[in-house]
């Protein structure tokens, strides 16, 4: 196994070395250890001493934070040890305290069983009688009552806990002696998503009080810009950040590789293939990320097949890597690749999260994942035990890879995203309110401090809807099913719409995604298999699809209207004013283009009725004189503002945790609200998520890296990777680059010149 010997084949090759742009080595770091003795419990020192581990100074800080009743939030990199960092002073916490009990909250069931190996391994060494279990959806019904009856520790995730907070009496002893809540890979929890798990927390929060105990939080994440604030909207409880990490790292070589440089048109997907077989080839355990289930089993095929075909290895030696194969399917690739008789892996981000599979010595991701956190929790799987690795992001033919190909200043240097979640979005707060009444009575005055000052009006307008009652006890639900099952995690509406195939359930979306993805005419993609949907059936909220195998993809296109409900804040610049509100949103789909690569086949007509909800944009202005101004230089102004929106929509995760899908935008030479050219861009959900507001803030910022975007792209009129949306409703027109190219110049100009803004470059064009 060489590192070198891999990178030297690679930049010898020569149709591989002419998409590499950078390598960027990354220089090893040694470990810093604790500095002094931590007291430990003596069998528990022991344990450490016999796996020869010796504390570093992060897990030391944290031990201290958390005996000391604080609340924290680990935000430090892949393989730093943040298992450990919680797992010890909870150890120490429950062989101190014979009653004490701790929760642990996973996003998946596979990473919660694997955790678990850890714990009982450290409770035989030890001697320890936790009874810790798994509790979650696959947990034997004969086993349930004896875990609540005697578990100190039990491992679930939050989908469970909301489906048991209304027994809370059956778990009256573990919750009224708990005294911890561990939030692992607490960054999966940002978003629509992530606005729900912060309301369970508070309905949970709640009942620990019923039964006499404060928990403390112990969050486990990924880097983050906003470790401190992204905790406390999570829990609702302020957490200190660790944030310096202890321990070692060694060299790792990162290379930016482009298959579509100098305008050629590559496969991201296939030179990825080639790639993982260069590494694998020269003896390296590589892991490659995929962004589906079906590019994984593709890029698997083609590896095994030209492996057949060349001789130069066994097709049995890789495998895919996905959700939706049997947990003993998954162990036992898992297992094979720590023991190393695995020499490669084609895996979704199923891999991404804390599972152990030991130390690897290569890395390839297929596409940017979306955030910088991703992409380094990604890269940072291969080197683990501080060997030499390297780890290669292959790009896609959008706005952000691009940018990063282009600079890669800017992608080794510049912070990680802010994560973003609202806990005050009034839909998804309605709904928990309605089961924590299930759960308890509900007083205004005591609650509010849980579930905002807003509470008093919303448990009205629910008991004026019949689904709650107000009681000398406090209010109560009074609905008729199960509150529980009216609350999706990940959603904000309440209309359910089922994809059936065959009288088979292949699941659930909400308006809004059964809009987007699942029109008449729609290709539906569903665990990697394929699916046309045939019949929309809005009555009773049911879509039928059938199986298919087709070469083509679809594309719905849409019309926006938008009308501005509130102000809530605005700036203003010399010229432009920033402002951060409230909007109400009508979204026509109105058509749907067929798609073969980048080839339009057809564009089908769509009857949907308008999507209409109220949410949070924000939005700037441009002077109308710029228009008579670009025209006498050839420009167009309305193609301008329309360039503006699709890129800043483009970058808008380069600087706050989402995916593009999330957010909308609209352009226009004149909104009635403004009376001037203005730029929206909104929360696609009701209610709002809070990246319109975190954007408000940042837009300085935004405005310089898509300046920045547009004046880097090697086109001349635009291009996919510049100022073309995949998502336009009006078919990518009218575009103007250069005319895009000028207002960006003027804007950072503007908000360079406003104190507390930041911004560089200067005006192309005056207005004046």
């Amino acid at each position: 196994m060489s590192v070198d010997n891999a990178l030297r084949f690679i930049l010898r090759d020569p149709e591989l070395s002419r998409r590499v742009c950078h390598i960027e080595a990354i220089a090893p770091r040694p470990p810093v250890y604790a500095a002094g003795d931590l007291h430990l419990p003596p069998d528990l020192q022991a344990y450490l001493s016999m796996r020869g581990i010796i504390p570093y100074s992060h897990q030391a800080d944290a031990l201290e934070k958390i005996r000391g009743g604080r609340s924290i939030v680990i935000t430090t990199p892949t393989a730093s040890g943040k298992s450990l960092a919680f797992n010890i002073p909870i150890i120490e916490r429950l062989l101190l305290d014979s009653a004490a009990t701790a929760l642990y909250l996973y996003p998946t069931k596979a990473l919660a069983n694997d955790q678990l190996k850890g714990l009982q391994q450290i409770e035989r060494f030890l001697g320890m009688h936790t009874g810790s279990a798994v509790y979650d959806g696959d947990t034997p019904l004969g086993a349930r009552g004896g875990i609540r009856a005697k578990s100190r520790i039990i491992l679930t995730n939050p989908h469970e806990l909301h489906q048991v907070m209304p027994w809370h009496h059956k778990w009256s002893r573990f919750f009224g002696n708990l005294d911890f809540i561990v939030i692992d890979e607490a960054h999966r929890y940002r978003g629509i998503f992530g606005s729900h798990i912060a309301l369970i927390l508070r309905r949970f929060l709640r009942i620990c009080r019923f039964y006499g105990s404060t928990p403390q939080f112990i969050l486990s994440t990924a880097t983050l810009a906003n470790p401190a604030e992204f905790a406390q909207r999570l829990t609702g409880s302020p957490c200190d950040p660790i944030t310096e990490d202890g321990s070692p790292r060694g060299t790792k070589h990162f290379v930016l590789y482009n298959p579509h440089s100098s305008g050629r048109k590559g496969s991201t997907f296939k030179e990825t293939k080639d790639l993982f077989l260069a590494c694998t080839s020269h003896g390296l355990q590589t892991l490659c990320f995929t962004g589906s289930r079906k590019m994984a089993e593709l890029v698997t095929q083609w590896a095994k097949e030209e492996m057949v075909r060349r001789s130069t290895g066994c097709a049995e030696d890789i495998a895919t890597y996905r959700a939706g194969y049997l947990p003993e399917e998954r162990r036992q690739i898992e297992r094979r690749f720590k023991e190393r008789t695995l020499s490669g892996v084609i895996s979704t981000n199923a891999l991404e999260l804390g599972i152990d599979i030991g130390s690897l010595d290569a890395v390839i991701i297929a596409g940017y994942p979306g955030t910088a956190m991703s992409t380094w929790q990604q890269a940072g799987r291969a080197g683990r035990r501080g060997g030499e690795s390297i780890a290669m992001l292959v790009a896609y033919e959008n706005p952000l890879d691009q940018y990063f190909m282009r600079n890669p200043g800017e992608f080794f240097a510049r912070p990680h995203e802010n994560a973003v979640l609202d806990e005050k979005n009034p839909y998804v707060a309605a709904g928990h309110l309605l089961c924590a009444a299930s759960e308890l009575p509900l007083s205004p005055e005591r609650d509010a401090s849980l579930f905002g000052t807003e509470t008093p009006q919303y448990l009205q307008s629910l008991a004026d809807n019949g689904l709650l009652r107000n009681t000398p006890y406090g209010w109560v639900y009074a609905g008729k099913a199960r509150a529980t099952e009216a609350v999706r995690l990940g959603a904000t509406s309440a209309e359910v719409f089922r994809i059936m195939c065959n009288g088979r359930l292949l699941e659930t979306m909400d308006r809004s995604q059964a809009y987007r993805e699942a029109h008449t005419g729609a290709v539906l993609l569903h665990q990697g298999e394929t699916y046309l949907v045939e019949t929309w059936e809005p009555d009773n909220r049911t879509i039928r699809v059938v199986e298919t195998d087709v070469d083509y993809y679809t594309q719905p296109l849409k019309t926006v209207d938008l009308s501005v409900t509130r102000t809530i804040t605005t700036t203003c610049a010399p010229r432009s004013t920033l402002t951060y509100g409230g909007l109400m949103v009508t979204e026509q789909f109105t058509a749907y283009r067929v798609m073969k690569g980048d080839q339009v086949i057809a564009i089908e007509p769509l009857n949907l009725p308008p999507l209409t909800f109220p949410t949070n944009g924000v939005w700037f202005t441009v002077p109308d004189t710029f228009g008579p101004t670009l025209g006498t230089e050839g420009l167009d102004f309305a193609g301008g503002i329309h360039g503006v929106e699709h890129a800043m929509i483009g970058m808008f995760p380069l600087h706050v945790i989402c995916d593009r899908w999330d957010i909308g935008g609209l352009s226009t030479l004149c909104h009635p609200h403004t009376g001037s050219p203005s730029v929206f861009i909104y929360d696609g959900f009701e209610g709002g998520i809070g990246l319109a507001e975190k954007a408000y803030d940042l837009m300085p910022e935004i405005i310089h890296t898509t300046h920045t975007l547009i004046d880097g792209c090697t086109c001349t009129d635009g291009c996919p990777s510049c100022i073309y949306s995949p998502k336009c409703g009006n078919d990518n027109q009218p575009l103007d680059k250069k005319a895009a190219a000028c207002i960006l110049h003027w804007l950072e100009e503007q908000w360079t010149r406003t104190p507390g803004m930041e911004g560089a470059g200067s005006c192309a064009i005056k207005t004046s």
